[in-house]
């Protein structure tokens, strides 16, 4: 598969090196020497170029791209990109935004005719991520798959769960209401079996439905998490805004921003009663006591330094919050994060290069998701009619090692997947496996006439 990246910034950068790593035919334009120097040692073809030229785009091979990506820190050029690589012959375009107006779906149609085929606008999908985290306090990460009918949870176990050091065939059996999907212990990633335990401070994967998260709550000894009411924010950029606009109104909010300017534009944007735009600095411990630190449930730190983000969610903590959420955008940093407990932490570049990685598969995937902390993806793919994920019992497919179906959506209900189960055409199918084998598990839900 041909890939044009257009952008050598974070997200671009990224998404060449997860490519490279898939062995993908790719090239990345930038008109930024160092940018692309910082690439020499990825399989990536690099060529210093403005993305806007048309010789430029040519020579780079977008009239032969199966995808063209444009992900530069301008809007305009991405858009611009996309349509002159369109026109070009690049069979597929998607390009990063920043206008939230552009996301509606009455106007897909209209950039569908453009030539741009999906847009992506990073501060949203993150702002969604985060939301998820706050409106349940006791989990690390989660994930509603097809409007929620299912759900992933991915929960630190203390001493306090009741699911300690038992062998997972006697926890969860094919008619109990959640599956583990994963466990990361250490530096490992595990795809658990019948007879792998979980232990205190394993990070678990469960998957379940709706009606059951309570009980999830109660196995794993989280019950005395308090509910988040009051969110306190440290960093007020584009990514402050969309999170401060999706959090629900119940939520009371405060968002820390030292910039005077910055504050009144904040002002501007924010329209809910609930948000309070203060300024001053988060990390002074006088202004967090003053603005009653110690009654916040949650704490989010949001700043573009992700060594003061991961410093203030620790102070948070030992000032009594128990809910913290650090963007923490240099990936050398995430497993440092995570070995100081920190709470959820949220990379947008991550999050980003999953949404257009889903783009490259010839399955029908309505969702991807690279879990930065386990090493694995969890992807929505819909059994195609004829697909050999169709053909036999789940225990009879052959997946390969590493991966596993943690539950199904069909005719808009969820249900977890056991052994037994058929698999029919139609149904939106969870699927959790190490990121190497991505491209073998779409080969199972492709339509094919030799299954």
């Amino acid at each position: 598969m041909k890939i044009v990246i257009a952008g050598a910034g974070a997200v671009g950068t990224h998404l060449s090196k997860l490519l490279s790593r898939e062995h993908q035919d790719c090239v990345l334009i930038d008109d930024n020497e160092e940018r692309l120097a910082a690439l020499s040692e990825y399989d990536v073809m690099t060529y210093q170029a403005s993305p806007t030229s048309i010789k430029a785009l040519k020579e780079a091979g977008a009239q032969h791209a199966d995808l063209f990506v444009g992900v530069t820190p301008e809007e305009s050029i991405n858009m611009n990109a996309c349509i002159l690589a369109h026109a070009l012959g690049a069979k597929k375009t998607v390009a990063r935004i920043d206008n939230y107006e552009y996301l509606s779906q009455e106007l897909q149609p209209f950039f569908k005719n453009l030539g741009i085929d999906s847009l992506i606008y990073p501060e949203v999908l993150v702002a969604t991520d985060i939301t998820n985290s706050l409106k349940l306090s006791w989990v690390r990460q989660r994930w509603d798959v097809h409007g929620g009918a299912l759900i992933l949870l991915g929960v630190k176990l203390r001493e306090t769960a009741e699911i300690l050091n038992q062998p997972l065939k006697d926890l969860c059996g094919p008619d109990d209401p959640y599956h583990v999907v994963a466990i990361k212990r250490g530096g490992d990633t595990l795809i658990p079996g019948g007879l792998d335990e979980l232990h205190v401070n394993d990070l678990v994967y469960f998957m379940t439905t709706r009606e059951y998260i309570p009980y999830i709550r109660k196995i794993v000894g989280k019950e005395h998490y308090a509910d988040v009411k009051n969110v306190i924010v440290m960093g007020g950029g584009k990514t402050a805004v969309r999170a401060a606009l999706a959090i629900p109104n119940y939520m009371q909010l405060k968002i820390i921003e030292k910039d005077a300017q910055r504050c009144d534009k904040l002002n501007e944007l924010l329209e809910r009663e609930e948000a309070m735009v203060i300024h001053g600095d988060g990390r002074d411990l006088g202004l967090l006591e003053e603005e009653g630190i110690r009654n916040t449930q949650a704490f989010v730190a949001l700043t573009g330094n992700a060594e003061t983000n991961i410093l203030a969610c620790l102070t948070a903590k030992k000032l009594g919050v128990r809910k913290t959420v650090a963007m923490v955008e240099n990936l050398d940093y995430v497993s440092m994060a995570e070995g100081l407990d920190i709470g959820t932490i949220i990379n947008k570049k991550t999050i980003a290069a999953s949404h257009i990685f889903q783009m490259m598969l010839e399955a029908d995937v309505d969702n991807l998701r690279s879990l930065m902390l386990v090493d694995a993806d969890v992807a929505e793919f819909t059994a195609a009619e004829g697909s050999k994920v169709t053909k036999k019992p789940v225990k009879d497919l052959g997946l390969p090692f590493g991966a596993t179906i943690g539950g199904l959506v069909r005719k808009g209900t969820g249900m977890l997947v056991n052994g037994n189960s058929r698999i029919e055409a139609g149904d939106s199918v969870m699927v959790f496996c190490h990121e190497q084998n991505i491209n073998q598990i779409e080969k199972f839900f492709k339509k094919s006439s030799f299954f």
